[in-house]
C-alpha cells in the first residue's frame, strides 16, 4: 500500500498519530507507576479525577461519582489526544522538524499547566511537587515523539 492516501488525507493522519500518542502517554504512566513501585495514587492531575471532574462540571453532570469522574476523564483524554495530533499534521506543514514537535510539545505543556489550575483549580505549576511536574513532562514527551514519529512514518 502507498503512503500517498494517507499523505493527502492529513487529518486521518493527524487523528492516527494523536491516538498513538495518546496510547503512548497512557502507557508512560504505566511505566512511571511501575518504576515507583506500583503506586495506586494519581501521579499528575492528568493521571487524576480532576479531568473527569472538570468535563462534569463543562456539562453540568451533578454529583458525579468517582468512577463516572475517571470515564470522562479518559474519554476526555481519548478524544483530546487524537485531535491535537492534527495540531502537528498543522505544524509540520509550516515547519520543519523538530521545530514543529518543539511547538507542539510547548502548546501541550502551555495547555496543561494553565487548564488544569484555571479549569480544575488544581494548585499552580510552580506549586506543583518535582515527582508530579516530573511526570507531567515525561507523559508528554512521550506523547508527542510518538505523535511526530507517527506523522513521519505516515507522511511518507
Amino acid at each position: 500500500m502507498s503512503d500517498a492516501p494517507l499523505k493527502r488525507a492529513w487529518p486521518v493522519r493527524g487523528v492516527v498519530a494523536g491516538t498513538a500518542g495518546t496510547g503512548a502517554m497512557t502507557l508512560a504512566y504505566a511505566g512511571i507507576r511501575a518504576l515507583r513501585g506500583g503506586v495506586t495514587t494519581p501521579l499528575d492531575y492528568d493521571d487524576s479525577l480532576v479531568p473527569g471532574e472538570i468535563v462534569a462540571k463543562l456539562i453540568r453532570l451533578r454529583h458525579p461519582t468517582q468512577h463516572e469522574e475517571k470515564d470522562l476523564g479518559e474519554g476526555l483524554r481519548w478524544s483530546y489526544g487524537p485531535i491535537f495530533g492534527i495540531w502537528h499534521v498543522l505544524l509540520r506543514r509550516k515547519l520543519d522538524e523538530p521545530l514543529a514537535s518543539a511547538v507542539f510539545g510547548a502548546t501541550l505543556m502551555s495547555a496543561t499547566l494553565s487548564l488544569f489550575p484555571l479549569l480544575g483549580h488544581t494548585l499552580p505549576p510552580w506549586r506543583w511537587g518535582p515527582a508530579v511536574m516530573a511526570t507531567c513532562v515525561a507523559t508528554h514527551v512521550a506523547y508527542v515523539v510518538t505523535a511526530a514519529a507517527v506523522d513521519d512514518r505516515l507522511s511518507g
